[in-house]
């Protein structure tokens, strides 16, 4: 597949520091990975207080339905997050 461009990805980051236990996700970043399916990617990175990177770790398919009515954005429990991502 010669001159060919690779398939586009859609990817959102979210920098928590090392040692949080949730992080936030809206409404609209959860209904755009659902639509986008394959293409979406949910990078994680944790940074200590010396600046220091772990990550990023990506999650293929994060989220398994969309949030309910009025729900403007959903805390997730960042350890069961990262246990489903893998790290780069």
């Amino acid at each position: 597949m010669e001159g060919k461009q690779p398939e586009a990805r859609h990817i959102e980051v979210k920098g928590r520091v090392t040692g949080a236990s949730t992080v936030t996700i809206t409404r609209n970043e959860m209904l755009y990975a659902l639509n986008q399916a394959d293409k979406f990617l949910l990078a994680i990175v944790l940074v200590d207080e010396h600046d220091a990177v772990d990550g990023p770790h990506y999650l293929h398919n994060p989220f398994e339905s969309e949030p309910g009515w009025g729900v403007s954005s959903v805390n997730y429990d960042l350890k069961a997050l990262l246990e489903k991502g893998t790290l780069a």
